[in-house]
């Protein structure tokens, strides 16, 4: 397993757990255990309720951009985003619930789904060596580097498909 993935799930299933235990108890020393829970309750209803609404919107630019003829994928993004920031906030706990409404909110996820698009392509290129298509090339016509092929084609009926 790669180093950095193992991290990752180190913080995802130990570090920010222990957080999230160690944020609930001291809110809880301080407000108390009822609204403690009704804290989180209300995040969560919150949460739905923003991403329902944003939701929405997302899928509707998506759309609208589908019937242009423009590729939606910074709407694919977001929905990713939108689908993971619902989980967060499902998750009982004030860490995720931040994580959760910065996926939700449209700056911030937008903020978010430019940066993952501009990282993925960067690694798209870098294991393609190189040869991938970015924004720059696109309509600029062919490098060097393309290999280009020309040939001729015929086309022949296969016999066997036809039914009499």
């Amino acid at each position: 397993m790669n180093l950095s993935v193992s991290r990752i799930f180190l913080v995802l299933f130990i570090v920010v757990p222990a957080i999230e235990i160690y944020l609930l108890i001291q809110v809880g020393s301080l407000i108390g255990a009822i609204p403690t829970i009704l804290l989180i309750l209300a995040t969560a209803m919150i949460g739905v309720a923003l991403l329902r609404q944003q939701g929405l919107s997302t899928l509707s630019r998506f759309q609208n951009n589908l019937s242009s003829g423009a590729l939606p994928a910074q709407e694919l993004v977001e929905g990713v985003l939108l689908a993971v920031g619902g989980a967060l906030l499902m998750t009982p706990g004030f860490v995720t619930d931040a994580m959760g409404f910065f996926c939700l909110i449209p700056l911030t996820r937008k903020i978010f789904a430019m940066y993952i698009m501009k990282r993925s392509a960067v690694q798209m290129q870098a294991g393609m060596g190189g040869a991938g298509f970015s924004r720059s090339q696109q309509g600029a016509g062919f490098s060097q580097q393309d290999n280009i092929y020309e040939g001729e084609f015929v086309r022949k009926d296969d016999d066997r498909l036809k039914h009499d």
